[in-house]
């Protein structure tokens, strides 16, 4: 039974795992023993997290903007370029953008869907022969989308095109996994609610104190706790496991009664 968790050797990428989210989820792979590949727009703070990480494991850094099919199109060329096959994608690259709805702009609506939407589903079609070619009846390639609980709950903040966005693809990870299950590869989405990232870092700040609680559980999480999560969906512990998505939010969701 203790290999049911086992990833060493395994091959995965991260898109924006620089930081935040990302961040914990590479660095739960790299200390699993995964080869792990991360992407961000910006290529210093991609390279620097990439050699922080890589004092526990292996690491490689490769910037894109996964906005534009050519920044999809680049990124998958560069994994083809050194892998012959990705046992693992964690679709987390995402963006906000919060106005008074009198002022929300259609540039800003378009870019968080771009980013949130439409990115993983072209980096997600791009990648298939190399999702495919690690694939098998016993050990399925894995799909990780990052969602959120903005996605299953109301946020009052005026982020209008966020929620909407992560619906989008708490939904397009159960029509995927639809169509990928012949092919041995499962697709699942992580819903995280407050976690400590950049995104998160001004609300966190204005509203921690009464953020935590109204999480049953009392805190904030923490890194391991979505390092846990996508562990678990990365192994064979998840072989059976396919078109769901798992709230990571300290009980937010499943226990709103007691809120």
């Amino acid at each position: 039974m203790h290999e049911l968790f086992d990833l060493n050797g395994k091959t995965a990428l991260v898109t924006g795992g620089s930081r935040g989210i990302g961040e914990m989820i590479a660095e739960g792979f790299v200390s699993s023993g995964v080869k792990t590949y991360i992407s961000s727009r910006k290529a210093d703070v991609c390279d620097a997290t990439a050699e922080r990480l890589s004092a526990a494991g292996e690491c490689i850094s490769i910037p894109a903007d996964l906005s534009s099919l050519e920044g999809v199109n680049g990124l998958v060329d560069a994994i083809r370029e050194r892998e012959s096959s990705v046992d693992i994608l964690v679709n987390n690259a995402g963006a906000t953008w919060g106005a008074a709805i009198e002022e929300f702009p259609e540039g800003g609506w378009d870019k968080i869907m771009d980013i949130n939407v439409k990115g993983p589903f072209f980096l997600t079609q791009a990648l298939l022969p190399l999702l495919e070619a690690s694939a098998s009846e016993g050990d399925p390639s894995r799909i990780i989308n990052v969602g959120s609980i903005d996605g299953i709950n109301v946020n009052r903040l005026p982020t209008y095109s966020y929620g909407p966005s992560k619906a989008a693809i708490h939904h397009l990870t159960r029509v995927l996994a639809g169509h990928l299950a012949a092919r041995n590869i499962t697709v699942n989405a992580i819903a995280p609610g407050p976690f400590p990232s950049k995104m998160m870092a001004a609300t966190l700040e204005q509203f921690g104190d009464q953020i935590r609680k109204g999480v049953p559980l009392r805190r904030i999480g923490e890194p391991a706790d979505m390092a846990g999560a996508a562990i678990y969906l990365a192994s064979k512990a998840a072989n059976y496991v396919t078109g769901v998505i798992i709230p990571v939010d300290g009980g937010i969701t499943g226990c709103a009664s007691t809120l």
